[in-house]
């Protein structure tokens, strides 16, 4: 026998470790190296017939863990000694040069089998020995079951199972732990597979006796042919509040949990989930800390999908009363990035915020994206940690970038913020202290900077920064007249004249000593609306306008602020894009000081604005109890740059929450705000999963809103025909129209007005007349006019395949359905806040219904003989601000409380678009919001809409006097 020796070490030595041997074939080799683990290996290439040939440098490889090869010579497939060997055999023999050759040639097979790592693909990865079943481990057994009587949750159904323990002792309370998604826990061959993991430590005593309850989301059984199932997981999962609380402890628990002996105190109890089950069981814990302690949450889904953006803001809130909760969250560096949010920011924003308010916490940042790979591998050790006793020396750990006092860093004027005697020196002009009307009893001082290139007759660009003082200081840090003279002189920004506007201050109080203690100060920069847009639109700039001609070109209008004047500026153009749409912000307080930590949230889920915007923030920045400045500007940058902006985000380590990092940078921030060159946005949704109807795929890059008609009395009862052509009604004429796909032929159909206008399958138009109360037919080739129904008040109406008409009775706050057959009238749905738009779901399956005078589009199941059940509010419309609300410190923007909901639509892929106070409102089947796109005539009411075109790729929306179209991707 031939001996071989793959040793650990550079050199022949190094000392050999005994281990098993094998009889091996070359035919073998690959499978051996598969089945067994990694270890860093040296062959050695010397023998003892050549000792006085230099050994050739050793090589690292992969292979067997194991140090002895045994190779039988008298296989032809054997390995040649060309390994340090411990013992050479002397019965081998080599009886001739060809044999010799031969066997090199297959030495040289041998080593091509292994190569290092980078070039040969790995052997699979040692997994954890807690996720592998080891005989000697109690096994525990898992039962399954099928839930389907929840009232919570109407209509749904949900397959679950329960782990019991080997070690479960009915007389002992055993500890409870709640998985979401819960199959894919469960799966012994998955990524987590609970019930392994669970036996390894609790047989190790690692973890309590622990029964484990995995429970799948729910789903709504399609009712009707072709009717698609509906899952409500999206809605379960991803809602705040606490109606899924609601549903585990007072529905399924106590069925689940039948006959078993579970611990009723907190601290025993864990509930734990992935990507939006991770947001779920927070959300639970949170709501009911009294049921539950220990939450485990992998790749956590705390972003927009529906609102948990918001929980940093709230676990800050909660840090002198903190929650009895003990939170683990692993998040992979590679995580998700798209319409709904950054997974990794948002994972670090609440690891931050636990770590403010002093809740027992870890956070693990692994690698990996979007999978529970990288999580499972982790579970064993998470599980320890989630089920460990506190160490009294230390209260919570993974804080995420804490903020620390920052270094001194010297701070250096930049060249161009250095007065140049060559250059032409602009003014400035003071103003008398301004009294606002917006802002009743306040005053402030103001002044504007005149360029000297500017020239009284034609159109100057100009700049507004909040709080003026400081940059109008020419000592100071941003020192704007030397810097704007500068630039100016070097072409590298138009001539522009500043207006320097300083905070308000309660003219009933003393003028404080600094401007930076104006008492109005937060009220005014830090609230979300147009108040403060239109002070400045209103009451300022129209004084600087009596003496020097303002450019109204929005590009040519910039903003300026720091700290809550650097939202205040964002806020100010977000608002008024046609005004603004240049701003530069340094330190912004895009956090909870009121509300603006929406903002990101909102700008994933809007229709990109023309604007341009820098952003500058430093690591030594604030985190108090409104927020993490760094992470709120990086969420901000994040945001912008998914959405395709023409966005700069300068980021340096140290400094703090002042203005050296900023000024420093501001003459070259104020180039790249003003250059010429035009920005193209780039659009990247690799992160948006197939589901993820984001708002970039459906739009189509530079087409907007085109005209089809104006001049109307009032548009409304948009519908099209299988042939593309296109239907409205003018109430105030009164007549409905048809519009020809192709030409655009315009042609009277009837003379009658219609609130909600629909084809049935018989090929007539079905029309909504609340003022007469009845619902009537019309022959769209002659216009006769026939009544279907009355003693009706319909709003509006959707057709189904069953052979219903549904309308919306909008004051009586009721769903009515009418058999199109017979005329018979029954009342299909009550307790909407006055319903208005309705639609049938692409499969026929569902019917959902807006709310005008509430926030909520429900929806329903349709069943064959008309009758709707399975009730949810499935989808949340977004509501304006309401500018006469109470902006309170530290709180959420006043909304309005009706969103007024109006007209539906649904498109092929099943995507439904609401006509709204903000605009269209569209959300996926599941009901997540996937964007609004602001109407296109703001002070005009945005009625209805509906997709039309030869394949339906057309939106058209009625907006008061005017219908729009355009055109949209659907995939």
């Amino acid at each position: 026998m031939i001996t071989g020796a793959f040793v650990r070490g550079a050199v022949p030595s190094t000392k050999i470790v005994k281990s098993r041997r094998c009889l091996l074939k070359m035919s073998s080799l690959s499978d051996v190296v598969k089945a067994t683990r990694y270890t860093e290996l040296r062959l050695l290439f010397s023998t003892r017939a050549r000792r006085s040939r230099p050994a050739i440098h050793p090589l690292s490889v992969p292979i067997a863990a194991m140090n002895h090869l045994s190779i039988s010579h008298r296989d032809p497939c054997a390995l040649h000694p060309i390994f340090h060997a411990r013992k050479m055999p002397s019965r081998i023999e080599l009886n001739s040069r060809l044999i010799g050759m031969f066997l090199l040639a297959i030495n040289a097979f041998a080593l091509l089998a292994f190569v290092p790592p980078a070039f040969a693909q790995p052997a699979k990865e040692t997994d954890h020995p807690d996720r592998v079943r080891q005989q000697d481990v109690p096994s525990g057994e898992v039962k399954k079951g099928v839930f389907e009587t929840s009232e919570i949750y109407p209509g749904t159904q949900r397959d679950y199972s329960v782990y019991i323990p080997k070690q479960y002792d009915p007389s002992q309370a055993a500890a409870l732990m709640v998985f979401q998604d819960g199959q894919n826990y469960a799966n012994p061959d998955g990524p987590f597979r609970i019930p392994i993991v669970f036996d390894n430590l609790i047989h190790q005593k690692a973890m309590p006796v622990t029964i484990a309850v995995f429970v799948s989301p729910g789903t709504v059984k399609g009712a009707l042919p072709n009717a698609k199932d509906r899952s409500t997981r999206s809605f379960e999962y991803d809602s705040m509040g606490d109606r899924y609380a609601r549903f585990l402890i007072e529905e399924f628990l106590p069925v689940a949990l039948k006959d078993l002996n579970v611990s009723n105190s907190p601290e025993d109890r864990a509930i734990g989930g992935i990507s939006s089950g991770g947001i779920a069981a927070f959300t639970v814990a949170w709501e009911r800390p009294d049921q539950f302690g220990k939450v485990l949450s992998h790749i956590g889904s705390y972003t927009n999908i529906r609102g948990g953006w918001a929980y940093p803001g709230l676990v800050r809130k909660s840090k002198r009363n903190p929650k009895a909760i003990k939170v683990y969250l692993q998040e992979g560096k590679d995580d998700l990035n798209n319409l709904f949010g950054n997974w990794p920011l948002a994972n670090q924003d609440l690891a931050a915020a636990l770590q403010f308010a002093g809740y027992e916490h870890k956070l693990v940042m692994t690698e990996g994206g979007h999978s529970g790979n990288w999580a499972g591998k982790e579970l064993p050790e998470a599980l320890r940690w989630l089920w460990s006793k506190p160490d009294a020396t230390e209260t919570n750990t993974g804080s995420t970038e804490p903020t620390t006092a920052p270094e001194k860093t010297k701070w250096e004027p930049h060249p161009d913020a250095v007065v140049n005697e060559k250059v032409p020196t602009g003014t400035i002009e003071k103003f008398p202290a301004f009294e606002s009307k917006i802002f009743e009893n306040t005053v402030r001082d103001w002044a504007i900077y005149v360029p000297a290139q500017v020239k009284p007759d034609e159109p100057s660009a100009v700049m507004v920064f909040q709080d003026g003082h400081s940059y109008m200081d020419t000592k100071g840090r941003w020192r704007v007249p030397v810097v704007f003279d500068n630039l100016i002189a070097k072409g590298e920004m138009p001539p522009t004249i500043a207006v320097f506007v300083n905070p308000g201050h309660d003219s009933r109080r003393a003028k404080p000593d600094s401007p930076w203690r104006a008492s109005n100060r937060g009220y005014e920069y830090d609230s979300l609306g147009d108040r403060y847009a239109q002070f400045l639109l209103t009451e300022i700039l129209p004084q600087v306008e009596a003496k020097y001609t303002l450019s109204k070109d929005p590009e040519m209008r910039a903003l300026c602020g720091a700290s809550s004047g650097g939202i205040c500026s964002f806020t100010v153009a977000w608002e008024r894009p046609d005004q603004f749409r240049k701003v530069l912000s340094t330190i912004g307080s895009f956090t909870n000081l009121r509300g603006g930590n929406v903002y990101p949230s909102l700008i994933r889920k809007t229709e990109p604005k023309p604007l341009r915007i820098y952003l500058a923030d430093t690591s030594g920045d604030l985190d108090n109890p409104f927020g993490n400045w760094p992470l709120s500007n990086k969420l901000m940058h994040s945001a912008l740059a998914y959405m395709g902006y023409d966005v700069r985000f300068d980021w340096a380590e140290g400094y703090g929450h002042n203005a050296d990092h900023g000024g420093m940078l501001f003459p070259d921030a104020l180039r790249w705000l003003w250059r010429k060159e035009k920005h193209e946005p780039q659009w990247n949704t690799k992160d948006d999963l197939k589901g993820d109807l984001t708002l970039l795929k459906l739009l189509v890059p530079k087409q907007g809103w085109e005209v089809v008609a104006k001049d109307l009395g009032f548009a409304d009862a948009p519908c099209v025909d299988q042939q593309g052509n296109f239907y409205y009604s003018d109430m105030r004429a009164p007549a409905i129209y048809r519009v020809r796909n192709g030409n655009g032929e315009q042609e009277l159909i009837a003379k009658e007005a219609v609130s909600g206008l629909e084809f049935g399958a018989d090929g007539k138009l079905y029309g909504c007349q609340g003022s007469k109360n009845r619902l009537v037919s019309i022959d769209p080739t002659n216009g006769q006019v026939s009544v279907v129904a009355n003693e009706v008040t319909p709003n509006d109406l959707a057709i189904a395949s069953n052979g219903y008409a549904y309308i919306t009775e909008t004051k009586e706050g009721r769903i009515t359905k009418i058999e199109l057959a017979t005329g018979k009238v029954s009342i299909a749905g009550e307790g909407i806040n006055r319903p208005n738009g309705i639609a049938v779901s692409p499969d026929g399956g569902t019917l959902a219904v807006s709310e005008y005078g509430g926030k909520i589009v429900w929806m329903y199941r349709l069943l064959p003989n008309g009758d709707i059940d399975s009730k949810l509010p499935a989808m949340e419309l977004r509501s304006p601000i309401d500018a006469k609300g109470d902006f309170a410190f530290n709180e959420p923007p006043p909304y309005l409380l009706a969103s007024g909901g109006d007209g539906m639509a649904v498109d092929r892929v099943g995507r439904y678009y609401v006509t709204s106070q903000l605009g269209v409102q569209i959300f996926d089947p599941t009901g997540r919001q996937c964007g609004v796109l602001p109407k296109p005539i703001q002070d005009a009411p945005l009625t209805s809409c509906v997709l039309g075109g030869p394949a339906g790729e057309w939106l058209f929306i009625t907006n008061g006097s005017t219908i729009f179209r355009r055109p949209l991707t659907l995939e």
